[in-house]
C-alpha cells in the first residue's frame, strides 16, 4: 500500500489558500438567516442574566427599549445599507467612499478595529458562556470545571477547525438555529405555566419594582441609563449583511442591482429581528420574576446561564443538560460566525490598500492570527463573561453607529424625511456608545490597542510592499503604438522612454539636457516621452492604465495616470517588451533632495526619486537581468 506523500509546495499552498477559494453555494433566505441566527439567538445563551445585572428588576423595561430599538432602528438602517452594498461589503465600503484619499483609509482602519473588537469579543465571550454552561451543569465531571482552561480549549478548538476547512456551514447553522430556538420555546413555556400557576411571582416583582423606585418617570430614565448594556442582543445585524452573497435572489437579478437578493436580505434581517425581539422580552419577563436575584450574582448557579438556571429548575436535570448541550454549540457557533465575518472583512480592505502584507489574505494565517489575538483576550478577562460584556458593547455600537450614518447620509439626498429618521437613530446610537464607553471603557482601551496595531501594521506594509508591481493590465492606444513601430522602423530597433514631470520642463529643453547628459546623439534614435499624472496616492493597485499618444510640437508622448508614478513607469516598460519582443530602456534624472525624504514621499503621495525605485520594481518583478528593461539615470 502506498502512502501519498505531500510536496513541500502542496503544504505551501494548502497553507496559503485565500479566503474565497473554498466555494460556497446559495441558498433560500430562511436558510441563510441561520448563520447570522447563531450569532443573533447565541446571546440568549448569556443576555438576560447581564440585563438583570446591568438593570436589575426594571430588566424587562430596559429590554423593551432595546427591542424598539431593534426593530425601529436598527433593522431599518441596515435594510438600507443592504440596498447599498448588496454584495455584502457593508457599512464601512459606504462611508469609506465619503472621504478622499488617505482620510477614507484611515477611517476604514478605525472602523475595522471596532468591528474586529466586536467580532473577538463574540468569540470569547461565547467561548467563556459556553464553558460557563458546562461548568454549571450538576452532571458535569470535575475535571471539566475549570472556566479558563475550557474556554481556551473551545477558542483553539474553533481556531483548528478554520484550519482544516469549515464547510456545509448553512446546514450546519440551520440545524443549531432551530434546534436551540425549539428548546428555549419549551423553556419559555414551562416559565409561563410556572407563573400562571404561581401569579404570586407576578405581586412579588411588582411589590419590588415599586418598592425600590418612586415614579415611572425614574424607571424609565434608569432602563435609559441601563439599556446601552443590553445590545449584546443586537449583534447579528451586520454578519445578516455580510453573507448577502450566499442568499439567493430572483432570476431577474443583475450584478449591478440584484433586487431580489436584496429583497430577500430584507426578509432576512426582518425575520430575525422579530424572533430576537420576542424572544429577547420573553427572556427577560421570566428570568426577572421565576429567579431569585442572588442567584444572578458572580457566584449565582444563573450568572451568565438564566435560561438555562430555569430549564434545569422547571424541567429537569435531563432537559437542562440537553439545553446545556444546545447552548454550548450555538455560543460555539456563534464564535465561528465571527470568524468567518472576519475572514471575510480583512481581506477585503487591508491587504487590497497596500495596508497588510499578502499572506493576510490567506485564509489559514489569518485564522491562526484571530485565534491568538481571542486567547489573549481570554487570558486578559480570565474568560469572564461579565467582565467581557463591555468590551463586546462597544465594538457592536460603534460599528452600528457607523452603519447609522452611512444610511443617514445615503438617505439624506434623495428622501429627506428618511435622512431625518436615521439622523435620529444615528443619535441614539451615538448615546447609547458614549454611554457603554464611560460606563465600561475597557472595550475603547482593547479596540485603540487593535486599531494602534493596525495603524502601525499598515504603515510599515505600505514601506514593504512599496516595490511591488500592482498594476493590472497596461493598454496602449492606437497612436501610441504608432510611435514605437515608427521608432523600430527607423531607429536602431531600440525603443527609449524618456520620464517627463507633467506640466515640467519643455520638451525640447528636457531632450537637449538628456541626450547630452547620457551622450546619445540624434542619429542613435528618438525619445518617446512618458508622462505619468499620479492620482489618489492611497489607492494601491492599479487594475488598468491606459497610455495614449500624443504629437506635440513634433515630440511624440505618451500620457498616463496612476496612483504611483514608478510602478506606473515599470508597468509600462514590462508590457512593451512582452508587445514587442524588444527590451526597452528608460531615462532618468537625478532629483535634489534627501533619499529618505523621497521614499516617504512615495509611499504617501506615490511619488518620489522614480529611478531608483523604478529599477527596484523591475527588478522584483522579473528576476532574470537579461529580460529587464533598462533604467538609465545620471
Amino acid at each position: 500500500m502506498k502512502v501519498k506523500l505531500f510536496s513541500r509546495t502542496d503544504i505551501k499552498h494548502w497553507f496559503f489558500e485565500r479566503v474565497g477559494e473554498q466555494s460556497q453555494q446559495q441558498d433560500k433566505w430562511f436558510n441563510v438567516m441561520c448563520l447570522t441566527g447563531v450569532d443573533y439567538f447565541s446571546s440568549l445563551g448569556f443576555a438576560p442574566a447581564m440585563a438583570f445585572l446591568f438593570a436589575g428588576v426594571l430588566s424587562p423595561f430596559a429590554t423593551l427599549l432595546l427591542v424598539i430599538l431593534n426593530l425601529f432602528g436598527a433593522y431599518p438602517m441596515y435594510a438600507k445599507v443592504a440596498e447599498l452594498s448588496p454584495n455584502g461589503q457593508g457599512s464601512v465600503a459606504l462611508l469609506q467612499k465619503l472621504l478622499p484619499s488617505w482620510w477614507g483609509k484611515l477611517l476604514v482602519i478605525t472602523l475595522l478595529g471596532f468591528a474586529s473588537t466586536g467580532f473577538l469579543m463574540t468569540i470569547t465571550l461565547c467561548s467563556s458562556d459556553a464553558a460557563k454552561h458546562v461548568i454549571e451543569n450538576p452532571w458535569s465531571p470535575v475535571w471539566l470545571q475549570n472556566q479558563l482552561v475550557l474556554t481556551v480549549f473551545l477558542v483553539a478548538f474553533l481556531g483548528a477547525v478554520f484550519l482544516k476547512g469549515f464547510k456545509d456551514a448553512i446546514w450546519l447553522a440551520v440545524i443549531l438555529a432551530w434546534s436551540f430556538l425549539f428548546l428555549t420555546a419549551c423553556v419559555f413555556a414551562a416559565a409561563l405555566n410556572e407563573i400562571i400557576h404561581n401569579p404570586q411571582v407576578i405581586t412579588n416583582w411588582y411589590n419590588t419594582l415599586f418598592g425600590t423606585y418612586t415614579s415611572i418617570w425614574q424607571m424609565v430614565a434608569i432602563s435609559l441609563l441601563a439599556f446601552p448594556k443590553l445590545a449584546l442582543g443586537m449583534s447579528g445585524f451586520e454578519t445578516g449583511v455580510a453573507v448577502m452573497p450566499l442568499i439567493k435572489g430572483s432570476a431577474m437579478d443583475t450584478s449591478a442591482y440584484p433586487a431580489g437578493r436584496i429583497r430577500n436580505t430584507k426578509y432576512l434581517l426582518l425575520t430575525a429581528a422579530i424572533i430576537m425581539s420576542f424572544c429577547l422580552l420573553t427572556s427577560s419577563f421570566i428570568t426577572t420574576t421565576l429567579i431569585p436575584a442572588h442567584e444572578f450574582a458572580e457566584t449565582g448557579k444563573a450568572n451568565g446561564r438564566a435560561l438555562a438556571y430555569l430549564a434545569h429548575g422547571l424541567l429537569g436535570h435531563a432537559f437542562g443538560t440537553v439545553y446545556d448541550v444546545s447552548t454550548l454549540l450555538i455560543l460555539w457557533f456563534a464564535g465561528a460566525s465571527a470568524m468567518a465575518g472576519l475572514l471575510n472583512l480583512i481581506p477585503r480592505y487591508l491587504p487590497v490598500y497596500g495596508m497588510a502584507p499578502e499572506w493576510v489574505a490567506a485564509l489559514r494565517p489569518l485564522v491562526l492570527l484571530i485565534t491568538s489575538f481571542s486567547l489573549l483576550i481570554v487570558w486578559h478577562f480570565n474568560a469572564d463573561v461579565n467582565a467581557q460584556a463591555g468590551a463586546f458593547a462597544t465594538g457592536l455600537l460603534v460599528f452600528m453607529t457607523s452603519a447609522a450614518l452611512a444610511a443617514t447620509i445615503a438617505s439624506w439626498k434623495v428622501n429627506q424625511k428618511q435622512g431625518y429618521y436615521f439622523l435620529i437613530v444615528t443619535l441614539v446610537f451615538v448615546y447609547a456608545t458614549i454611554n457603554i464607553i464611560f460606563e465600561r471603557p475597557d472595550g475603547i482601551q482593547i479596540a485603540g490597542v487593535i486599531i494602534l496595531f493596525m495603524m502601525s501594521t499598515s504603515i510599515l506594509s505600505r514601506c514593504i510592499r512599496s516595490t511591488e508591481l500592482r498594476v493590472g493590465t497596461v493598454n496602449f492606444d492606437r497612436e501610441s503604438l504608432s510611435f514605437v513601430e515608427q521608432m523600430l522602423k527607423e531607429h536602431l530597433r531600440e525603443i527609449r522612454l524618456l520620464a517627463h514631470r507633467p506640466g515640467g520642463s519643455s520638451y525640447e529643453q528636457k531632450e537637449h539636457e538628456s541626450r547630452q547628459i547620457h551622450s546619445l546623439q540624434e542619429n542613435e534614435g528618438n525619445f518617446i516621452f512618458l508622462e505619468v499624472t499620479p492620482t489618489d496616492p492611497s489607492e494601491f493597485h492599479d487594475n488598468t492604465i491606459s497610455v495614449t499618444g500624443h504629437n506635440i510640437d513634433g515630440h511624440q508622448v505618451w500620457r498616463c495616470d496612476s496612483a504611483s508614478v514608478p510602478n506606473a513607469i515599470a508597468a509600462i516598460l514590462l508590457a512593451l517588451r512582452d508587445k514587442t519582443g524588444h527590451i526597452p530602456h528608460v531615462y532618468f534624472g537625478w532629483t535634489e533632495g534627501h533619499p529618505l525624504a523621497y521614499v516617504l514621499k512615495y509611499v504617501l503621495w506615490g511619488e518620489g526619486e522614480s529611478a531608483p525605485l523604478t529599477r527596484e520594481i523591475l527588478r522584483s518583478a522579473e528576476p532574470n537581468p537579461k529580460m529587464r528593461p533598462r533604467v538609465h539615470v545620471s
